[in-house]
């Protein structure tokens, strides 16, 4: 088989990883429950462009108070 055959394999896998970081992410945040069912189902039903979305305006800094930091 052709090398490239694997590459949308492997792009899949990796939206496949990074997807389920997201909603690990999201639900572990302290977002509403309301705001955690949205961002979930958005990143769910539509994992690049919900990947996306999430990843510039999720506004992770502010939910995640779990995170220490350093300066």
């Amino acid at each position: 088989m052709h090398p490239a055959t694997y590459s949308g394999g492997f792009f899949g896998l990796i939206i496949l990883i990074l997807d389920l970081i997201a909603i690990f992410e999201v639900l572990n945040s302290n977002r509403n429950v309301t705001s955690k069912l949205l961002w979930s189902l958005l990143i769910f039903l539509f994992p690049i462009l919900g990947l996306i979305l999430y990843f510039l305006f999720g506004g992770r800094e502010e939910h995640n108070s779990g995170y220490e930091s350093i300066a």
